[in-house]
């Protein structure tokens, strides 16, 4: 069974004469454990893709199933501690005045879970970071830790599903393989499922076993990795694309803790 199947998704902006239909009648599944991912240049959809998934845009048509269930565009809380999002801006995402302790804190109580500064101490060591950052503040952190408390914010549920918008996008060079390399990790031990939205090869490429190649709201091709690092896909637009982002290097050529970008 998939952990996530979508048939049909559109998503409009609007009413009547005046909708902007963004995303138009895509359809893919998402097996339990794969990491999903959505490329395309901005304005193509993909995030509108994303927000449909987490409940946060209820205009949209289509059947969503999430984990074997009927997702309807208002979720119930069980529906939406399933699937998490971490968003592209660490700092726009984590609240300016509240400590990061407080920041964790925040989930648990809506979901009145127990175990509380446990939960929150286990979390801040799994995504690396000291115990002590519970009592710092968002403008305290680099730009790489702030995202490590917004992927422990997004975790601390314990979901099954990570929606990931542009999660690196925002950060240095060097801080995004380390993030990309912690979300490979926790991937990995918590047999969690990705969707990745990216607009760079190099970050779909090391992270992604399929990718949905969006233009103008609908997927041109669905691909593999495989296929990718080889350069062997059949729309014309992916192949813009690639040729785009020529000089990123194989993960199979460098070391895992490093993600090159493209020159």
């Amino acid at each position: 069974m998939a952990m996530i199947k979508v048939d049909n998704l559109a998503v409009s902006y609007g009413h009547g004469h005046d909708a902007l239909r963004v995303v138009k009648d895509v359809s893919f599944e998402v097996a339990k454990g794969e990491t999903f991912g959505l490329v395309g240049e901005s304005g193509c959809g993909k995030s509108t893709v994303l927000g449909a998934l987490a409940g946060r845009n209820k205009n949209w048509g289509g059947s969503v199933v999430i984990n074997g269930e009927a997702a309807l565009p208002k979720r119930t809380k069980a529906q939406l501690a399933l699937q998490q999002m971490v968003f592209q801006d660490p700092f726009g995402s984590i609240h300016p005045r509240h400590t990061i302790g407080r920041t964790l804190l925040e989930p648990l109580e809506i979901h009145g879970l127990d175990q509380r500064p446990e939960r929150i101490a286990q979390m801040l060591q799994d995504v690396g970071l000291p115990h002590n950052f519970r009592y710092r503040f968002p403008h305290q952190l680099s730009g790489g830790q702030r995202q490590r408390v917004a992927i422990a914010r997004a975790l601390i549920l314990k979901p099954q599903i990570l929606l990931l918008d542009e999660p690196t996008s925002a950060l240095d060079v060097s801080v995004q393989a380390e993030i990309l390399n912690l979300l490979k990790d926790l991937r990995d031990r918590e047999d969690l499922t990705f969707v990745l939205v990216s607009h760079d090869m190099a970050v779909i490429a090391h992270l992604c076993d399929r990718v949905a190649v969006m233009q103008d709201g609908v997927f041109v091709e669905v691909t593999t990795k495989q296929n990718l690092l080889q350069g062997t896909v059949a729309h014309p637009y992916t192949k813009t694309l690639l040729d785009g982002s020529k000089g990123y290097v194989s993960p199979r050529q460098r070391p895992d803790s490093a993600v090159q970008r493209p020159g």
